[in-house]
């Protein structure tokens, strides 16, 4: 499979295409309306850095409790629950008079939510297409987060605008209904994966099996480590330009939309593990400029060039479904996902803390410096090597059983 319309010729590719769209700007408009409505009462960066990405960071104990769900529950019927779990949450976000620590709450529960979701949905992904499609179908997917972020951020400004933060959040409710609506009417109701009953030992267990292999855990670090920091850059955003954030929002979706789409479509096989390394130092050197005071042109030209290395996520995802036997895709892709958006609420708190010391472009250029040092670091690891070893495969026999 190589070519979107064949993508799109497959039935169940579609509203799984659009219930993760529809959910993207929701969460998007969502996410900007908090962060701005945390940075209006308390005009500090670390705050409205958490209310941005602070939900990541209860990813740690989703990747170790309820993820397993992932394989073990429909995957129709949880994705639809999900979405109408996120809704009711953030209308709670809306409530007037809602204290800040309430609010960081709610975001955390939330976070447990987001851990599952992309478990799901990246494990169905697994199933809806061939083997062959994965690469080209998770770069759609990906770029569809491109372009509904570009298309969030500015409806986000405008509704915050126009209505305020609070009617913001509510029209974001609105969406994740009507995600939940796509997801229950268009997708197929399919088995669960795994047989028996979710629990937090068997997530444990597989947890530990996946990342007993050297060359996965490699793959995991590389995925967590440096996007998580570059996410650390953007959730300054609102506080290095509190009238322009939505603008460096829109560029540096616009980036990773590029990026995408250069990944899935125009990368040859055979350049895909030589390209990694390069991408992912592409993702933090343009932020260095900004230790330095630069103009807001010159910002958004670092957003969108950065942007551009997020698509060396889309090749170690690849990598990592080769390395990973069918019936724990799911959850090897839900550790994968847990694991980046617990290190986005990580390295959020860490540039909100910087910048509460410094400034905002300077806590920008450390965190781009960190990044750099990972990728060089992890380099060695992530050599090409040979398809997963019967051995690796092995480790995982039995697993399905209860």
């Amino acid at each position: 499979m190589r070519t979107y319309r064949e993508l799109f010729a497959v039935r169940e590719f579609r509203p799984l295409f659009w219930t993760s769209s529809i959910q993207v700007a929701a969460a998007t408009i969502s996410g900007l309306a908090l962060a701005t409505l945390i940075y209006d009462r308390t005009r500090s960066p670390l705050l409205s850095a958490l209310a941005m990405f602070g939900s990541s960071l209860t990813q740690l104990v989703g990747a170790s409790t309820p993820v397993a769900a992932a394989d073990r529950l429909p995957p129709r019927a949880l994705t639809s629950a999900l979405a109408l779990a996120f809704a009711a949450g953030t209308a709670g976000l809306a409530v007037p008079g809602l204290p800040v620590g309430a609010a960081f709450a709610i975001l955390a529960v939330l976070g447990l939510g987001q851990s599952l979701t992309g478990a799901v949905r990246y494990g169905l992904l697994n199933e809806v297409v061939a083997a062959d499609g994965y690469l080209i179908a998770r770069s759609v997917l990906n770029m569809s987060v491109g372009a509904t972020q570009i298309g969030g951020f500015a409806a986000g400004g405008i509704l915050i605008v126009t209505l305020s933060p609070r009617g913001a959040l509510l029209a974001s409710a609105g969406l994740f209904v009507l995600g939940a609506a796509v997801a229950r009417f268009g997708l197929t109701r399919r088995p669960a994966r795994a047989t028996g009953r979710a629990s937090i030992r068997d997530t444990w267990r597989v947890n530990r099996q996946l990342w007993s292999s050297v060359p996965r855990r490699y793959v995991y670090l590389a995925l967590w480590l440096p996007n998580g920091l570059i996410v650390g850059c953007e959730s300054l955003f609102v506080s290095y330009a509190p009238r322009h954030a939505g603008l460096l929002y829109v560029c540096a979706a616009a980036g990773m939309l590029a990026g995408d789409t250069l990944a899935g479509r125009f990368i040859p096989p055979r350049w895909r593990a030589r390209l990694g390394a390069p991408l992912r130092l592409l993702l933090a050197a343009p932020y260095l400029v900004l230790a330095a005071p630069v103009p807001l042109a010159v910002a958004a030209a670092a957003a969108v060039l950065a942007s551009v290395g997020y698509c060396a996520s889309l090749l170690l995802q690849e990598r990592l479904m080769t390395l990973t036997p069918d019936e724990v895709s799911g959850q090897a892709m839900g550790l994968a996902t847990s694991g980046m958006l617990a290190m986005q609420g990580v390295a959020a708190a860490l540039a909100g803390g910087v910048a509460e010391l410094t400034s905002p472009g300077t806590a920008m250029a450390v965190m781009a410096g960190a990044s750099l040092a990972i990728t060089l670091a992890l380099a060695p690891g992530l050599r090409p090597a040979p398809a997963r070893a019967p051995e690796e495969a092995a480790a995982f026999s039995g697993f399905s059983g209860p």
